[in-house]
């Protein structure tokens, strides 16, 4: 490997970090602002119990991206799982009959818009060079 191979490869790294960081970094603010909204009682629901699930899975959304950042590659499993369960009750609340406004006129196929930015940051952190 010479030098300019090497330069090129290191600004690779940086370029994916960099997607790894802003992309994470962004998510993680979102669920955070949304958990300060169930915090101040602006929930999504009158349902309770719906708002308790939605608020763990927002935390367990924020704690997995956080060791994604850190370079857990464990966390990119709990990523999906708490992304994915946030999407099921999504769907929970669309077939389901809850008192929620986000649902109105929504396509059951809008929800899965949520897997695009999860999609590239595991893209970014498998294809990374160790």
């Amino acid at each position: 490997m010479n030098l300019l191979t090497a330069s090129r490869e290191g600004k690779l790294r940086l370029f994916q970090n960099v997607i790894i960081l802003a992309l994470a970094g962004l998510l993680i603010f979102y669920h955070l602002t949304m958990l300060r909204d169930l915090a101040m009682g602006n929930g999504l629901s009158s349902d309770t119990t719906y708002n308790a699930i939605q608020g763990a899975l927002r935390l367990a959304i924020v704690a997995s991206l956080t060791a994604v950042v850190l370079g857990k590659r464990i966390a990119l499993a709990a990523m999906w799982l708490s992304i994915g369960s946030l999407i099921a009750t999504h769907y929970w609340a669309h077939f389901g009959g809850l008192p929620v406004d986000f649902t109105a006129g929504r396509h059951p196929l809008s929800y899965l818009k949520g897997l695009i930015i999860p999609s590239i940051i595991t893209t970014a952190f498998l294809y990374r060079r160790d």
